[in-house]
């Protein structure tokens, strides 16, 4: 399978039909965030637009948030937890 440049690479989906529905387009940028992003870059327009609704790493959800907005969004449920996030 050959993989093309401008599209995310997903192999265990069908790239076009995923796009056509909002669930498809979250699971492509989950994708893209969770693996990279390949040659495309990621809008930040749509990471805020569905960023309650993206299911990403603790780690690098917490990453992001001081990326995108300066500042933690979410505490951790748990402050004692094994691995620190």
């Amino acid at each position: 399978m050959k993989r093309q440049k401008s599209k995310p690479y997903l192999w265990d989906y069908d790239y076009g039909k995923l796009k056509k529905s909002k669930e498809g387009r979250i699971k492509i940028l989950e994708r893209m965030i969770n693996y990279g992003p390949g040659k495309e870059k990621i809008k930040l327009s749509l990471v805020k637009k569905y960023w309650d609704k993206l299911n990403l790493n603790p780690k690098a959800q917490r990453l992001l948030e001081l990326l995108i907005w300066k500042k933690p969004q979410f505490s951790p449920k748990n402050k004692k937890l094994f691995w620190p996030v």
